[in-house]
């Protein structure tokens, strides 16, 4: 009996390191220092401009910068009760917003990827924060030092 009980404690402090472990997932930074999406191959680099516009770069595998092909990419971002929709056009080897983010800061946002037009979507959420950390200098929605 006794053993049963310890194998059941081992086990259910292994769940609980596995769900700690995968709920602080490892943020990269993609070229310009912006969110690195993996969750599409090639990557994508959410990053928020001076402007407030998202410009999405697409990221091989040696980090380089990829030109757009096909892909679509819609970002929900904002107050839940009233998100604002971004839709984006190729411009150069990125795609840009066309219009900007909405007023404010530390909001919920949705980046859907279509590789293409009538692709399954995939998609990636985080909260949006823009402040810089004071640790990586990145903005924190792309900090990479984990504090």
């Amino acid at each position: 009996m006794k053993n049963i009980i310890i194998r059941l404690l081992a086990l259910t402090a292994l769940a609980i390191t596995v769900t700690v472990a995968s709920a602080h997932e490892k943020i990269t930074a993609g070229p310009n220092r912006g969110r690195l999406l993996t969750v599409v191959k090639p990557a994508a680099e959410f990053f928020v401009t001076a402007e407030r516009k998202v410009q999405i770069t697409f990221v091989g595998q040696d980090g380089k910068p990829v030109a757009p092909a096909d892909q679509v990419v819609t970002v929900t971002a904002g107050d839940r009760s009233a998100p604002t929709k971004l839709t984006f056009t190729k411009t150069g080897d990125v795609l840009l917003s066309d219009t900007t983010l909405p007023a404010g800061n530390g909001f919920p946002t949705v980046v859907q990827i279509k590789l293409t037009a009538d692709a399954k979507p995939v998609y990636a959420r985080f909260n949006l924060d823009t402040t810089v950390c004071s640790g990586c200098k990145n903005a924190e929605y792309a900090c990479t030092c984990g504090h």
